[in-house]
């Protein structure tokens, strides 16, 4: 059985495009030229922060968002940066009785308007900066764990990548979903984990309660 839902959230239900924008802004550089480097490191395997090293090197990202956050230029999202599916899916598993999280790789900052944007929709928020543990850490997950009033098996882990998300989810003893959007599922999609990893593949999150549903029930 599936009784809890937990989402990720950059390019699961957050498009991440106008924020990577800003920061090739930031950086003094054309915003092709920063998606067109940042899709050959994720490509080639590497950590997705050593873009900034090939614009900048010795760039300190965290150093980086402070020196935003002081000029007035924070990081930031909004309802008009959330995928079309996002609200239609979370009421659907809602009304179906899931109990939905969301706890993903972002800032203490991200975290808040995370709250102001779905404090109403889900059961708990919880990001790396909160718990100091940060995908794809074990840790991480056991803290998804701690804070799911479920079984770990009972717990669906929803995302877009599969180092990141499927792989340890699946480790902690989720069950998975990989959504096909953002550039890591468009370049991992086809890969042997990709196809074999997660509970269900979907192009849509409006997919998900339906899927449930008939998991659900061949498990009874």
């Amino acid at each position: 059985m599936i009784r809890a839902v937990v989402f990720d959230v950059g390019e699961c239900l957050v498009d991440e495009t106008t924020e990577y924008a800003t920061w090739a802004d930031w950086l003094g550089v054309p915003r092709h030229t920063f998606h067109a480097v940042f899709g050959a490191v994720i490509a080639q395997g590497r950590d997705y922060r050593e873009t900034f090293q090939e614009f900048r090197l010795g760039f300190d990202l965290e150093v980086e968002r402070e020196k935003r956050a002081r000029a007035g230029r924070p990081e930031s999202f909004g309802e008009a940066d959330l995928y079309p599916d996002v609200r239609e899916a979370l009421a659907a598993l809602r009304a179906d009785g899931l109990w939905l999280g969301i706890a993903g790789n972002q800032t203490v900052r991200a975290g808040s308007i995370l709250r102001e944007l779905f404090a109403g929709d889900v059961d708990l928020i919880g990001t790396s900066g909160d718990w100091g543990a940060s995908k794809p850490d074990p840790g991480f997950f056991r803290r998804v764990a701690e804070v799911t009033p479920f079984p770990s098996d009972e717990i669906l882990y929803v995302g877009d990548r599969v180092d990141n998300d499927l792989r340890p989810a699946r480790e902690a003893g989720m069950r998975t979903a990989l959504v096909h959007r953002g550039p890591w599922a468009l370049i991992q999609w086809r890969s042997t984990d990709a196809e074999k990893l997660p509970t269900f593949r979907v192009e849509s999150l409006r997919e998900l309660p339906g899927l449930i549903q008939g998991f659900n029930e061949r498990a009874r």
